[in-house]
């Protein structure tokens, strides 16, 4: 059968195709009432274990929604220091991470997020400022070097 045929038929019958449309992700959003932070790493040499932690939140999809996984690495060792997974990507999820990995690792000189909401809120960024650690955000849209 041709393609016209198919197409001529489909439209006789009132048939149209469904696609499978994925759903959107619901992302982390800056909160732009939280202040942000200019990003500190460019061109500089990595050189020794707690120069330079970081910070993100990646998505899984499993059957009935999606669950979020929030990790620390130490970038010159490449260790995940902490992690945690929940059913909602808040504020709490990021402060158990950075929490646990601070009391395990000690401090970084420079922990590095992105803009996301969790991560500019006075909470997060207080806790790195109350510790004397330097804040650095990629900038919108730059992922984790």
């Amino acid at each position: 059968m041709s393609l016209n045929t198919v197409t001529s038929y489909r439209k006789e019958l009132g048939l149209r195709a469904i696609l499978a449309v994925r759903e959107p992700i619901s992302l982390t959003q800056a909160n732009i009432a939280h202040p942000k932070y200019s990003y500190k790493l460019r061109g500089l040499d990595i050189v020794r274990a707690n120069q330079v932690w970081s910070t993100d939140i990646t998505y899984i999809k499993i059957a009935g929604g999606m669950v979020y996984l929030a990790a620390v690495i130490d970038w010159y060792s490449k260790a995940v220091l902490s992690w945690r997974i929940s059913n909602t990507m808040d504020t709490a999820l990021v402060m158990d991470v950075l929490d646990e990995a601070l009391l395990k690792y000690g401090k970084p000189e420079i922990f590095n997020t992105d803009q996301g909401s969790q991560y500019t809120s006075y909470i997060h960024t207080q806790k790195l400022k109350d510790n004397g650690i330097i804040i650095s955000m990629d900038g919108v849209g730059r992922a984790n070097r």
